[in-house]
């Protein structure tokens, strides 16, 4: 019975008819001796998954960790001098082009149509979440004083249901601080939970024209400028839409600009709508 590895799963998720498109294109296997444009991609993958150091490892890995490679699409594991000689000659664009174009392929088929939300602009979803590990293997991954642990900050395309930016650090980052370095697209509308209000990083994203959709904290301090006109025939869940301003001298010098605040009854949720939690600023 073959033993299907962990690895080989992540293999037979990849597009093999798209990357042999791709190697006849660029023609990358001409004059190959054995050592070919998959057998090669394969290779690499297992030298990020293992955290290969080196040729050697990854030869040696290959040719001792997953037994018959038959299930890989490989005849036999690559010596190292292989590995080494095509690393240096075969055209590198073949992979780079299969990443972005295997990349679009599966946005396009996880892609559908916006039904009820319609904003025009691209919509991203960001979250975290920790992932426990075990300190005595991952001493590195300190949390807490006997476990360990690392945090995904995530930002996700609402179209594709794909990740398009993740940063992982320790178990202790808090949400805002983690979601600090993610790159944002001018333009684009962030929707995220009350972890990420946190007005100085709102702030910066203002002015690089990033809009954003926060729910807000139960205590936050503001005064209304202006309250806007409820929908009469559609979205009979909106309680309120209002211009509003901060009032909290700290809160203020830290995000100086007005907010929109809308207040939505949600009755699956009642009870944190009532207690406010319900509510969201968006930026204008």
């Amino acid at each position: 019975m073959t033993n299907y590895t962990l690895f080989s799963q992540i293999i037979g998720l990849v597009d093999r008819k798209y990357f042999k498109e791709l190697v006849s294109e660029k023609d990358t296997d001409k004059y190959c001796k054995g050592f070919d444009s998959w057998s090669h991609l394969v290779s690499m993958l297992f030298c990020h998954f293992a955290r290969s150091l080196s040729v050697r490892d990854i030869s040696n890995g290959l040719r001792s960790a997953t037994g018959n490679l038959n299930h890989l699409g490989m005849k036999s594991a690559p010596s190292k001098s292989s590995v080494s000689y095509q690393n240096q000659r075969r055209d590198f664009s073949l992979f780079q082009d299969f990443y972005f174009g295997f990349a679009k392929r599966l946005g396009q088929q996880l892609n559908s149509k916006r039904t009820k939300l319609k904003i025009k602009a691209p919509v991203y979803l960001l979250d975290s979440t920790t992932i426990s590990l075990c300190l005595s293997l991952f001493d590195w991954a300190k949390f807490r004083t006997s476990k360990g642990a690392i945090k995904l900050h995530t930002l996700l395309d609402y179209d594709s249901k794909l990740p398009v930016y993740v940063n992982i650090t320790d178990g202790k980052v808090a949400d805002n601080k983690g979601a600090s370095s993610i790159p944002l697209q001018q333009g684009a509308v962030i929707v995220a939970d009350r972890y990420y209000n946190d007005f100085p990083m709102l702030n910066i994203w203002d002015s690089r024209g990033v809009y954003f959709v926060i729910r807000h904290k139960e205590n936050l301090k503001f005064k209304v400028l202006k309250e806007r006109d409820l929908p009469e025939h559609h979205a009979q869940h909106i309680l309120k839409d209002e211009e509003i301003e901060l009032t909290n001298s700290t809160s203020k010098e830290k995000y100086p600009n007005s907010l929109r605040r809308v207040a939505v009854w949600d009755d699956v949720n009642l009870q944190k709508s009532i207690s406010g939690s319900g509510d969201v600023h968006i930026r204008n």
